[in-house]
């Protein structure tokens, strides 16, 4: 498979901005121990975890998916779904604290 520079462009920085995203993440994990931030930490790894698997497909690696739900493979569902539902937890959480503070 030949790529041209944008999609090499294009794989570099998911994978570059992605791992520094997984790496503070992880950093501000090991630093809190606060719920809503530790959700968001999560759905950051998550993120890194569907970028990986998304270049994977890309190159062909993924290709013939064992998993389907119909046409669609079942990591290509579930990785965003996975990573809106933590961000949904953490901004809910955080949601509901600042709504009790106020109170």
């Amino acid at each position: 498979m030949i790529m041209d520079a944008g999609q090499v462009l294009f794989i570099y920085s998911r994978l570059i901005l992605g791992a520094l995203a997984a790496f503070f993440a992880i950093v501000l994990w090991s630093k809190t121990r606060d719920t809503a931030w530790m959700l968001m930490a999560i759905a950051a790894i998550v993120m890194y975890i569907e970028i990986v698997y998304s270049i994977l497909e890309l190159l062909g690696i993924f290709a013939g998916s064992i998993l389907l739900i119909g046409s669609v493979p079942l990591p290509a569902i579930l990785l965003p779904a996975l990573r809106m539902i933590f961000c949904i937890a953490g901004f809910s959480v955080m949601a509901i604290r600042v709504y009790r503070q106020q109170k």
